[in-house]
């Protein structure tokens, strides 16, 4: 295994680094938009370059089913099929497999379930899971694990936990080595400090490029999430990256980079995009709101995306009252590029060793009431 991260700085618990993968360089922390079928909605792949974003993810439950790993493969790899050259990381589908998939059925070996496309049988294992990622040509792989449900009692998490070890050290067997692509293990545990430390040491005696934390973010409560973090992220080996699934919205995100997270994804910003509601320097904006009608200033005026440069808050409003999908594409894009410019303004701050003062600066600044 290749994939490397270099740590440059360090501010308390904050890191700041540099990912080295098969399609270029990421600095850390990075926050990957979601591209679960191969695409980031409402955004081409010049767009998300124009955002700022340098790492995507894509998925292998969702790619598996339609148009599939092989055909993909076949055609070049996910990377040309989606026009993206800079590096992509590939969720393994466990989460999706939960929270999508029909009739559902674990076993040691791995699951099976009926795709929620068309009812048809499928089977996915740890080693099934490795092999597609390979096929889309993913710079970082992930291995299948169970999300475990929340809530769960600790005996079930355990056992949840416990398959989720057995089966990331079949997919590390399964993992093909190459230049500059990489295998994550993920930790799992619910919200008990002590099957979190458990697993951290299961995998770590595996040995993998990086390690995720899973199983947060799914009802426990930020306040929580934290706690976990607090008990998790300090057991994790310092010269590995370490990427928080699925969070989250922005004071997520500053809350886990002050206790050491490098690496992050989560369909927010592009979720909210859709539905006109916008992530900015000074809060949360719901752009259907009457009072934006006849608001003539920019979006956000720190923001240099042309949601922002090229159009007021007024014209926004009256692309979703019209229901015209350009409102959603501009404010999906507006959401993207705040987040990559919330992430570098927390990078620099790391590397000044001012990460502190930032975070509290933007934590005011997102109290102030944007005032119509």
């Amino acid at each position: 295994m290749t994939l490397r991260h270099s740590v440059l700085a360090t501010d308390g618990a904050a890191r700041a680094g540099v990912l080295h993968t098969a399609h270029g360089e990421v600095p850390t922390p990075v926050f990957m938009p979601v591209g679960t079928a191969g695409t980031v909605k409402a955004m081409t792949a010049e767009a998300l370059r124009s955002a700022g974003a340098r790492m995507v993810l894509g998925n292998t439950y969702h790619l598996m089913l339609r148009p599939g790993a092989e055909r993909i493969a076949a055609l070049g790899g996910l990377h040309r099929f989606m026009d993206w050259h800079g590096p992509i990381l590939t969720d393994s589908g466990g989460f999706q497999v939960m929270s999508m998939a029909q009739l559902r059925r674990l076993d040691e070996a791995g699951v099976t379930f009926r795709s929620h496309l068309d009812g048809s049988e499928q089977r996915l294992t740890p080693e099934r899971a490795v092999a597609i990622q390979h096929a889309l040509g993913a710079d970082v792989t992930m291995v299948l694990d169970e999300c475990t449900p929340f809530p769960a009692t600790e005996a079930e998490a355990a056992a949840s936990m416990r398959l989720s070890m057995r089966w990331a050290a079949r997919a590390r067997d399964a993992f093909v080595p190459r230049p500059g692509h990489g295998l994550f293990g993920i930790v799992q545990g619910s919200v008990y400090p002590a099957l979190r430390a458990e697993s951290v040491a299961a995998l770590t005696a595996l040995g993998f490029d990086g390690y995720a934390i899973g199983g947060l973010a799914v009802g426990e409560g930020q306040a929580t999430m934290f706690a976990m973090l607090d008990a998790t992220v300090p057991l994790l080996p310092a010269d590995r990256p370490r990427y928080l699934m699925g969070v989250g919205t922005p004071a997520d995100i500053v809350g886990a980079v002050a206790r050491g997270i490098d690496m992050f994804d989560c369909v927010i910003p592009t979720r909210s995009g859709r539905t006109g509601r916008a992530y900015t320097s000074r809060g949360v904006l719901n752009l259907r709101n009457a009072r934006f009608a006849d608001d003539p200033r920019p979006l956000d005026p720190d923001c240099a995306c042309p949601a922002c440069a090229r159009h007021a808050r007024a014209y926004l409003h009256h692309l979703f009252k019209c229901g015209e999908m350009l409102g959603p594409m501009l404010l999906t894009w507006h959401n993207l590029a705040y987040y990559q410019d919330l992430m570098r303004g927390l990078r620099a701050a790391i590397l000044d060793g001012r990460f502190a003062a930032h975070a509290a600066a933007q934590a005011a600044r997102w109290a102030q009431r944007d005032e119509a």
